[in-house]
């Protein structure tokens, strides 16, 4: 059984303070696998005391530098992608397609940054003045176990595109991701205390974090209920807060749709990483007219190609949730479905026969109105609900009849489509596909977040601007 006891502060890794183990487990067996020695706010304290340190150094750097900085990290993690993935399938369980994107996700986070970075204006001139991007300072980065390397890497490379230094809490279920990206990162060479990473759990860690004085901005993924107790905590500093939170991503399916074409999008959507995605299209749209020759076909799609199994089979489609408290909160949800009379066209309690791990059987509901839970609530598993609608001012209204507005899927005559994009309350819409821009703005409206993450977009909510005022030599 591995045993992961550093955490990683001042350029080293070091013995933290806190004294809890916590179990590691592989979700496809259910079996201990290791074990993490996590951190408190004691550790908390020092890193951001080393973050401070280096941080005028670090705001000093001109664009060059900080371009190499990101070019080394690139370089560091691309070198470990293998290892990475292995860790993704082992500790996380996401299939091994997806896995293999999430490791390369980790590392070219790096050069998205860095592309961002060369082309972006840090000095620019506005009428008289001239304004200056800044750092914004030391900057705490929360991520999630559902994609925890990805979001280490990614937040991570903004900040230090933006010439912040910064304290990074991983989710301590991800350690063994976790433990890789720092081993990577380490050989890139950056100056001691640029980042610094406590594992710990988000009621310790986590809340030292956010309440810290010295912490300037706070970058967090995860739940809207999290989210929301971050910008209270952050409210008596004034911290910068950017936070992309839940969804629960429509799907409208318009009538100029050619189902044959769109079905396999439609679970790509739904499904990926395992439901376990902000961004799962989980509510699916479709009229009337064409409601039961959607079902129809959808049903045996899912029972014919969907494959819940083992993540390191490439056939395989869905895999484990990522613990058993999740496993346990899909099952009430489904349940919660029956009860609420929803129609079950697939899928239902339990495991599939002959997996013993915490894997979910890929469930669809019909019948489906937007008051259920099911409709309303993110479940973060492989569980769709089924709407229908009379017409398209019908679909639009109950699609954004949401607390959330992360992401929306559109399948239809692209042009239509795009008109229908365009009245969608979403952060993201995506059109007859499971697309990803990493250098367009990532975050949600509504309950789903604030602010934006990457490109430009992403980079200024990392920067302050200083306007310098003053007579100028002719």
């Amino acid at each position: 059984m591995r045993i992961i006891e550093h955490i990683y502060i001042d350029g080293r890794f070091v013995t933290p303070h806190g004294r809890e183990l916590f179990d590691l487990y592989n979700p496809a067996t259910g079996a201990v696998i290791g074990q993490v020695r996590l951190g408190d706010a004691d550790d908390v304290n020092e890193a951001v005391a080393a973050a401070k340190r280096a941080l005028p150094a670090m705001a000093r750097t001109g664009k060059d530098e900080r371009l190499k900085m990101l070019h080394a990290l690139h370089a560091a993690m691309r070198a470990h992608v293998d290892e990475l993935r292995e860790a993704v399938l082992e500790e996380y369980g996401a299939p091994v397609s997806r896995s293999s994107w999430m490791a390369d996700y980790a590392a070219d986070a790096f050069l998205a940054a860095a592309r961002t970075l060369t082309d972006f204006p840090l000095e620019r001139e506005i009428g008289t003045a001239r304004v200056v991007m800044t750092p914004i300072g030391v900057v705490g980065l929360i991520t999630p176990w559902n994609s925890n390397a990805g979001f280490i890497c990614n937040k991570l490379a903004y900040a230090i595109a933006a010439g912040c230094t910064a304290v990074i809490k991983p989710s301590e279920m991800s350690a063994m991701q976790t433990e890789v990206v720092l081993r990577a990162l380490h050989e890139a060479g950056l100056p001691a205390g640029v980042y610094n990473v406590v594992n710990g759990r988000g009621a310790d860690v986590g809340n030292a974090i956010t309440a810290h004085p010295d912490i300037a901005k706070i970058s967090f993924t995860g739940s809207t209920a999290v989210g929301k107790s971050i910008v209270r905590a952050s409210a008596d500093s004034l911290k910068r807060v950017t936070l992309e939170l839940g969804g629960k991503s429509p799907t409208i399916i318009l009538d100029d749709a050619d189902l044959d074409a769109v079905i396999p999008g439609v679970i790509e959507a739904g499904f990926m990483n395992s439901g376990q995605a902000c961004v799962a299209g989980t509510r699916l749209l479709v009229s009337e007219r064409r409601r039961a020759e959607f079902e129809a076909r959808l049903k045996a799609t899912i029972e014919t190609r969907v494959k819940v199994g083992d993540p390191r089979d490439p056939a395989t489609t869905v895999g484990p949730m990522v613990s058993q408290t999740q496993w346990e909160r899909v099952q009430r949800y489904i349940h919660l479905g029956l009860e609420e009379g929803a129609r079950l066209l697939t899928g239902g309690e339990g495991k599939p026969e002959g997996l013993s791990g915490y894997f979910v059987r890929p469930t669809v509901f019909a019948g489906v109105s937007n008051e259920m839970r099911i409709a309303r609530e993110e479940i973060f598993g492989p569980v769709l609900a089924i709407l229908s609608y009379r017409d398209e001012d019908d679909a639009i209204a109950i699609a954004n009849d949401t607390s959330y507005g992360l992401s929306a899927y559109v399948f239809g005559d692209q042009a239509h489509a795009e008109q229908i994009a365009a009245r969608l309350d979403s952060g993201r819409v995506v059109i007859n596909g499971a697309a990803h821009e990493p250098l367009a703005p990532f975050g949600g409206m509504k309950q789903s977040g604030l602010g934006r993450e990457n490109g430009s977009f992403g980079l200024e909510a990392y920067l302050e601007p200083k306007t310098l005022l003053g007579a100028r030599a002719a």
